[in-house]
């Protein structure tokens, strides 16, 4: 088993691994968000890509999501487990609490959602998308956010728009009308590219604001976020560890 992380926002520069080596990527698809950091953790080979660069300098519609899966995959990853900041959609979710989603809905526009271009003659390929999430990959995530004691929720759906605007006040109170718990930039396609080329895929999404559907709070602001992320980074390394630890047993 071979474990990759895909590292969001906040976490460009993850650095958790015993004898890191660089892995740069010429994928079918062109470059990779940035070179593969593969190492050790508690014994399991663990491959790091950041989503957006080392220096956050790739804007969530211009992410490679087809170089990245592919990359991943070529390396030997059979599970990733993706990072993400999120707005919270519900009073309930916090600033600091963890989601591990288990739906999306998809609300982008101009991304490469498949690595499918063609069909072969009288073979189409459709990828079944009703459980998107992997169910082994979340029980054993959410059984460590339970050991570390973090605040958590079980479950969520995560709306992933394009941005890299944020959403007006009529657009976040229609995402919570149609039942989306948070919202992100990235978990679309990156999810459904990774279930297209069957690796599991479970996600961390960090709450960090209230978008802008909350009137008696200030609307999302970038900085605000990465305030909130980088407070609780600790947290999000905390629990990758810890259920590193679990996959590796």
């Amino acid at each position: 088993m071979k474990l990759g992380i895909i590292g969001g926002s906040g976490l460009e520069k993850l650095e958790i691994f015993k004898n890191p080596q660089e892995n740069i990527i010429d994928t079918p698809y062109g470059e990779p968000s940035a070179p593969l950091i593969e190492g050790e953790i508690h014994d399991m080979r663990v491959v790091f890509l950041s989503r957006h660069g080392r220096e956050h300098t790739i804007p969530p519609t211009q992410i490679n999501n087809r170089a990245n899966i592919w990359a991943l995959e070529y390396l030997g990853c059979n599970n990733i487990i993706a990072t993400t900041a999120c707005g919270s959609l519900r009073e309930e979710i916090s600033r600091g609490h963890i989601v591990i989603p288990d739906q999306f809905i998809d609300f982008t526009r101009f991304r490469k959602n498949t690595f499918m271009e063609s069909f072969e003659p009288h073979k189409p390929m459709h990828t079944a998308m009703a459980e998107p999430f992997s169910e082994h990959l979340r029980s054993i995530i959410i059984k460590s956010a339970g050991e570390l004691s973090l605040p958590f929720h079980k479950t969520g759906t995560v709306i992933t728009i394009e941005g890299p605007r944020f959403s007006t006040r009529a657009e976040s109170n229609m995402f919570r009308q149609w039942g989306a718990d948070v919202i992100n930039m990235s978990t679309a396609p990156e999810c459904m590219l990774a279930r297209e080329a069957t690796i599991a895929y479970a996600a961390i999404a960090l709450s960090t604001d209230y978008d802008c559907w909350k009137t008696d709070e200030e609307p999302v602001s970038w900085e605000a976020i990465l305030e909130v992320f980088q407070k609780n980074v600790e947290n999000v390394t905390q629990l990758l560890l810890k259920t590193i630890e679990k996959l590796s047993y």
